[in-house]
């Protein structure tokens, strides 16, 4: 170690900070995580990733939802939730989380050490906790895995009862009759999904034409089509100019000049890394855009010991990839022999209402790189095990290459669809064309069997292109 504490500090305990622990102290490395909140697991597990979408099964069993779509199911709330319903089983799942970490950090034998971290200088961090003396320690190597957290506009007073962050709403202390949702990103069309299925009235408030502009255009109207079926008032391309608190709620004033009323409001306007406490200075680094900051492909900084992984360097802020990031890190700064690098294709799940995924291409970008493609589909209405869940929505867009036949992107959009976009992502990586769906035997009835007659349809249009 030359001299150091520990061979890597790591600061933070969210998918990043965890595991990129996890894996130094697998390989026999000693180190140390430093973590601020009083809890384990950062957002992803207290505010994010984790109560969200408890909170998304909870509204979908409270609500019956699931079976709104079978023959002789009554299409209205089953019975009115209340708030501590609400909220049970997200209570249950985090505390299970938190515990599981701790298992997992002490089963590897990484020293917990609490308390809010700064660079001192490049190797050293000062560590200060509410009354305990500051201490140092130094690490031959560490690791940035601070996060991000809500990115708050000042037109909201976001001190009022009624105005929410998406890391507050997951404590909310009633369900409201309105909902007033400002961003049309992964958060804000997850949130608005969520409590229309509690039979909330949602207005989703977007200044971009398009929601989720990094999905298949086809498939983000499908879903917009889907959300205002479940009556979600979408509102794309439009503004909130002006705030106003009501006795019982805010009112907004849209530059449509349209005004809206709602009991709460949440703003889900983007996030931003937690680095401003850092004193990343004295490191010898500099923060970005909205502090994030900036790494190589191997998560590298522009110090060479240094490296940071999750929310805090930007896009994708997944938990998935989040955790892969930190062990790609900790591979390349100690040299081991495992994996160099993060997978050249990577799978986006967001947890609408339904559901949608997508690993590799587009429609757009493959437009945008002039190559030749075909589009097959398939829908989960014209599917057996589609028929038996009632999922009338749900649909299978796979594009293949026109000239070599090779899967290029896969879209799903339904009930399950954040599990089957593996199928085709495992088929990528491997290189894999429509003779692979064409050959597999897919047990029957199920989802999956849609990659198979997605592949006809697909076929079905080279040929009649001939």
């Amino acid at each position: 170690m030359g001299g150091y504490d520990y061979d890597l500090l790591v600061i933070g305990s969210g998918p990043a900070g965890e595991k990129g622990a996890a894996q130094a102290a697998y390989f026999g490395k000693k180190v140390a995580l430093i973590e601020r909140e009083e809890v384990l697991g950062g957002a992803s597990v207290n505010t994010g990733t984790l109560p969200s979408k408890t909170l998304r099964e909870t509204a979908l069993y409270l609500s019956g939802f699931r079976q709104r779509g079978l023959h002789g199911v009554d299409l209205a709330l089953r019975r009115a939730a209340t708030v501590d319903e609400f909220l049970y089983r997200e209570e249950l799942v985090i505390a299970e989380e938190r515990e599981r970490i701790a298992d997992n950090l002490n089963r590897h034998k990484i020293v917990h050490v609490w308390g809010d971290a700064r660079f001192v200088d490049p190797h050293t961090l000062a560590v200060r906790r509410p009354g305990w003396p500051e201490a140092q320690i130094s690490g031959e190597y560490v690791l940035v895995a601070t996060g991000s957290s809500p990115f708050r506009p000042p037109m909201y007073p976001f001190d009022h009862a009624h105005v929410y962050d998406s890391d507050e709403i997951v404590r909310v202390d009633f369900i409201p009759k309105n909902l007033a949702v400002i961003g049309g990103g992964v958060i804000g069309c997850e949130y608005a999904c969520l409590f229309a299925a509690l039979g909330v009235k949602v207005m989703l408030i977007e200044s971009r034409p398009t929601l989720l502009g990094f999905l298949d255009g086809e498939m983000s109207l499908v879903l917009a089509e889907r959300m205002r079926h479940m009556g979600i008032d979408l509102r794309l391309g439009e503004t909130v100019e002006e705030v106003t608190l009501l006795a019982r709620g805010v009112a907004l004033g849209l530059k449509s000049k349209e005004r809206f009323e709602a009991d709460i409001v949440l703003v889900a306007a983007g996030r931003e890394a937690n680095t401003s406490t850092l004193a990343l200075d004295k490191a010898g680094l500099v923060a970005g855009k909205r502090g994030a900051l900036e790494v190589d492909a191997h998560y590298r900084t522009k110090v060479p010991h240094i490296y940071a992984a999750g929310d805090v360097i930007g896009f994708p802020a997944l938990a998935a990839t989040s955790m892969e990031q930190a062990r790609i890190a900790v591979v390349n700064m100690f040299g081991l022999e495992y994996k160099e690098s993060l997978s050249p294709i990577l799978p986006y799940g967001i947890y609408t209402i339904p559901e949608t995924s997508m690993a590799g291409e587009t429609e757009e970008s493959l437009k945008q790189k002039n190559v030749p493609y075909v589009a097959g589909y398939a829908k989960f209405k014209d599917n057996a095990r589609g028929k038996i869940i009632g999922e009338d929505f749900g649909q299978l867009k796979l594009l293949f290459g026109t000239q070599d036949r090779k899967l290029l992107g896969v879209h799903v959009l339904g009930e399950g669809a954040t599990e089957m976009v593996h199928i085709g992502l495992a088929a990528m990586l491997q290189g894999a064309t429509t003779d692979l769906f064409i050959r597999m035997c897919f047990n029957y009835p199920t989802l999956s069997e849609t990659y198979k007659y997605a592949t006809y349809d697909a076929l079905g249009k080279l040929k009649a292109a001939k």
